[in-house]
């Protein structure tokens, strides 16, 4: 593990040392030069360029100004060299990622960010796709029309989310690896990182019980009790009160969660019943209408006035709880087999 660590530490020291690469007025044809280089080594994944692959009229209206190196990035990706490379023989979600990683400097933060994007390729297509990064606020923002795009994903941010950090080492195995790889089959890294949200592409812990006596435990623990009796009521009453507020809310959250689960999870349980011969009744089918029913909103409706009331209230609720978080997990099960077979359906498609 140490030499691991060390191995990092002497990569990313190496990025660090390279400074970015702009091209200013007036400068030489060779030094115009390193910049037609450094866009090759930055798109194209530090794969190799043949001279016969190189884009000869890109490359001579950049020496001539008539382009930015904006413009120039924007040609060298949509060029049937990175199509055919990181397009046309890689699974959609690995397109997506190592996007990212040419044309921006970094991973993706979360699965919203790689959803857009496959939302983008089904309606516009593979260049509109390439335009959507390069025309980005946070394209303009990093590099502006004339700095070559630079990886950047590898140090922590303001304002960026850690799993978008861990996220690039794992896309970033060596300081001289190619994103070209036609052995393995190139398929995608991130896949369960981004589905779980996490770094290890882990399942959220499924049992709600032990989440919610961690999440929900008092604040503060009192020294001594109150000898009053009734000064304990009335905290008793105030402890199971909040407690009630906080499942509520949790309640919310869930029921949300699955609701933004439903599509693909549909479309993954009728591609999971072509394969395992299974009856709705037995496991509760797709649980899209059944989880609202099996939901009492007299309970979360009705504001008791005891403590008794609020007790069983507050078991309800973690009941429901524990349906809902069940029932997320079966659905972000489904949506990955979804996920899984539209890779396999769309990978030249576009």
């Amino acid at each position: 593990m140490q030499n691991t660590t060390q191995t990092w530490q002497r990569q990313y020291q190496a990025w660090e040392e390279i400074d970015p690469i702009e091209l200013w007025p007036g400068r030489s044809e060779a030094e115009i030069e390193t910049v037609i280089r450094a866009v090759y080594r930055q798109v194209l994944g530090n794969a190799y360029v043949m001279e016969s692959e190189r884009l000869t009229v890109p490359e001579s209206q950049l020496k001539r100004g008539e382009i930015t190196v904006r413009e120039f990035v924007r040609q060298v990706a949509k060029s049937e060299l990175y199509r055919s490379r990181f397009f046309d023989i890689c699974p959609r979600y690995r397109s997506i990622e190592l996007n990212f990683k040419h044309l921006l400097g970094r991973a993706p933060d979360d699965y919203s960010e790689t959803f857009y994007h496959s939302q983008v390729l089904d309606q516009g297509g593979f260049e509109a796709d390439i335009d959507s990064y390069i025309d980005s606020d946070e394209y303009q923002e990093v590099f502006g029309e004339n700095v070559v795009p630079f990886y950047r994903g590898y140090k922590t941010q303001t304002g960026k989310k850690l799993l978008g950090f861990t996220n690039m080492l794992v896309l970033m195995p060596s300081v001289s690896s190619s994103d070209k790889d036609n052995v393995s089959g190139n398929p995608p890294r991130l896949n369960k990182s981004i589905i779980y949200n996490n770094p290890l592409g882990q399942a959220p812990v499924t049992d709600i019980q032990a989440l919610l006596d961690e999440v929900l435990k008092p604040k503060i623990q009192p020294q001594e009790a109150p000898p009053e009796a009734d000064k304990q009521r009335s905290e008793a009453y105030q402890a199971i009160q909040q407690k009630c507020q906080e499942q509520e809310e949790l309640l919310e959250t869930l029921q949300q969660q699955l609701a933004d689960l439903r599509p693909l999870a549909s479309f993954g349980e009728s591609q999971y019943s072509k394969w395992q011969s299974y009856s709705s009744s037995s496991n509760g089918g797709s649980g899209f209408t059944s989880i609202a029913a099996q939901i009492p909103m007299a309970a979360a409706t009705v504001e008791p006035d005891s403590y008794e009331a609020l007790q069983q209230k507050s078991e309800q609720q973690a009941q429901e709880i524990a349906k809902l978080q069940e029932k997320i997990a079966d659905q972000r099960r489904l949506a990955m087999i979804a996920e899984t077979q539209l890779n396999k359906w769309r990978p030249r498609s576009y």
